[in-house]
């Protein structure tokens, strides 16, 4: 069997539920801008996060949160397969503090865990992502959104919201953070240095250190998380290229796809219903 992706989209929670199965590599390391909540159903899924090498099993729960650096791989022959949903932090940020009598001022959800053994929390991943992904009636997707959730907040904890994060390295924050203010322009390693006040090898270890890529490798898969905003809202990807600094659909194409395992023109058909 080889790889294959069934991707849809919620339209009232513009949440995203992929059922996939890959053999061999999967993905190169990529982040998503959303809360992933998925389960493993059959093989052995291996994928490297947060400086930790993790291999979930059927019936395990992998739980990432929006910026998370994750790579994928099938260790076995017989690959794996799995189902995901895609919380938006807006719609999770929203229905947690509904449930929560008092949400922590100036915080942010995390998840406690990367993998779980929880079998509550298995089962509510798996209907959860049934009702949502077979587009059931709306009373049963959000009572099966409602149960995930009240299942989630055994694994929930609150991190402070706090900038400059004192985790990390200030060089490397300020870094990113210039990447994300000239995501669109052809910016050099001097560019980048001269703006952090240190040398370009010096930059390039800590900003390595901090978030597990080297700048240009950051700035590629910052562009792609905005490729994937633009192309769901029916963008085209030529657009979408121009748009975001990459050379041509072609040169967008290649990194989207291996970091997504789709092309920029089949995520916008399965997002938008828009053919190509």
């Amino acid at each position: 069997m080889g790889n294959w992706i069934d991707l849809k989209t919620d339209a009232d929670t513009g949440i995203e539920s992929v059922r996939a199965h890959f053999v061999g590599h999967a993905y190169d390391p990529h982040w998503h801008d959303s809360f992933l909540v998925g389960v493993t159903e059959q093989g052995v899924q291996q994928f490297n996060c947060r400086r930790v090498r993790h291999r979930s099993t059927p019936g395990q729960v992998f739980l990432l949160e929006p910026g998370d650096i994750h790579d994928g791989l099938a260790p076995t022959e017989d690959g794996f397969t799995y189902s995901t949903l895609y919380l938006q932090p807006a719609w999770l940020d929203q229905q947690l503090g509904a449930l929560f009598e008092q949400v922590p001022r100036d915080s942010l959800p995390s998840f406690a865990d990367t993998l779980s053994h929880d079998v509550q929390l298995a089962q509510a991943t798996a209907l959860a992502f049934q009702a949502v992904h077979q587009q059931d009636l709306r009373i049963v997707r959000q009572s099966a959104t409602d149960a995930l959730l009240a299942s989630l907040t055994r694994h929930l904890h609150w991190r402070r919201r706090q900038n400059p994060d004192p985790r990390l390295p200030l060089t490397a924050q300020r870094a990113r953070d210039y990447l994300h203010d000239n995501l669109e322009r052809d910016i050099g390693l001097e560019e980048l240095a001269l703006a952090c006040g240190i040398d370009r090898f010096r930059l390039t270890r800590a900003f390595k250190a901090a978030f597990g890529l080297a700048p240009h490798a950051y700035l590629i898969q910052l562009r792609l998380a905005h490729a994937r905003r633009r192309l769901a809202l029916g963008q085209r990807p030529a657009d979408v290229a121009i748009a975001l600094g990459f050379a041509d659909q072609s040169h967008l194409g290649r990194w989207f796809r291996r970091a997504y395992q789709l092309t920029p023109a089949q995520y916008r058909r399965l997002c938008s219903n828009i053919p190509d």
